[in-house]
């Protein structure tokens, strides 16, 4: 068997659901729709998506002793309609990604053995990468044919839907790349139609100024009182894009288990967490990197969604916050729900 294909079965061992190459500049349009996206302001406060620009649009300047770039997904499908828990407003909605172990460190553990094993395999280097540098994973993704980047802008595939992560191992071995995928979104419009905030402009592009993944995670200080309304009670970013997709249909089930679990909680536990509780609840989670502060002003969003006017109490208690963002979201919870 030659060694592409046992990589293939190797990877597919590890627990990843499909993996495929291509060439490290084999992106020829992506410096173009990055700098539309960055020159329309899109990014809004990610202001490292404007550095290192020309290794985000071409990978092969990233490392040019790279020949080639092993692309990787790994299911996280959850168990149960994300969807369901949005009403639900009594608890805070995680986004299925969040909910169990960070994917950062699962993932890059099974790349590095992967990089491992075919070293032994043959002599070459080798760079392993999962979110954490200037790649572009979903456009690389789609190169190696792995799936295609849908209208909501993420991955999906005709294999297994658009629940996974995405992982790269760089080599300077010349593997055979496959063919790159092509778009299979067809007159489908259920992402956009269902988008609370209308974060897309048009089909393929997100501003992520509207999208409350970014507002939730990524955006400092308070969130337009525009968008507040539309975030219901999701306090750790958004599934609804993903959930709706029809491809999902073919999804596969999580192979770590560590995906899955309970991050959330009743928004009343949640908003009286100081930042040593905050830290102790979400250690090893990918929610811990937003911090206290950001995570509580979340939760009072939630709260002044909610229309339990029982939880005022909770946001009146937060009104004086030393965190600027927590004390105004939690004098907005109080008018929302005196307001009724």
């Amino acid at each position: 068997m030659e060694l592409k294909a046992r990589l293939v079965a190797k990877a597919l061992a590890e627990g990843f659901v499909a993996c495929r190459v291509c060439r490290p500049d084999a992106l020829p349009e992506v410096p173009a729709r990055l700098g539309a996206f960055l020159e329309a302001g899109y990014h809004g406060q990610m202001g490292w998506m404007e550095e290192r620009v020309n290794w985000r649009g071409n990978p092969s300047v990233l490392w040019p002793e790279a020949r080639s770039v092993i692309m990787l997904a790994e299911s996280y499908a959850p168990e149960h309609d994300p969807l369901a828990m949005l009403e639900r407003p009594e608890l805070g909605a995680v986004s299925v990604y969040a909910q169990g172990r960070d994917y950062h460190d699962i993932v890059k553990k099974r790349l590095k053995r992967l990089a491992r094993w075919l070293i032994e395999q043959e002599a070459c280097q080798v760079k392993v990468f999962v979110d954490t540098a200037p790649v572009p994973e979903k456009a690389l993704a789609q190169a190696a044919g792995l799936g295609w980047q849908g209208k909501h802008t993420n991955v999906v595939s005709r294999d297994w839907g658009n629940w996974a992560f995405l992982g790269s191992v760089f080599t300077t071995l010349d593997l055979e790349p496959d063919a790159p995928e092509v778009d299979h979104c067809g007159s489908c419009r259920a992402c956009q139609d269902i988008c609370p905030t209308d974060a897309f402009p048009e089909p393929y592009k997100l501003d992520a100024r509207r999208c409350i993944s970014y507002l939730t995670i990524e955006h400092k200080g308070p969130v337009d009182e525009a968008l507040r309304g539309r975030l219901g009670n999701r306090i750790y970013g958004c599934d609804d894009c993903l959930a709706v997709c029809p491809w999902n249909k073919f999804a596969v089930a999580a192979s770590d288990m560590r995906y899955h679990g309970s991050a959330g909680g009743t928004l009343a536990e949640l908003v009286v967490l100081d930042d040593a509780a905050f830290r102790l609840r979400f250690s090893g989670s990918p929610i811990k990197r937003i911090g206290r502060d950001r995570f509580v002003r979340n939760v009072l969003y939630a709260i002044g969604n909610s229309g339990d006017v029982a939880l005022a109490r909770y946001a009146r208690a937060l009104c004086g916050d030393a965190d600027a963002a927590v004390a105004d979201a939690a004098r907005w919870a109080v008018a929302q729900l005196d307001a009724g």
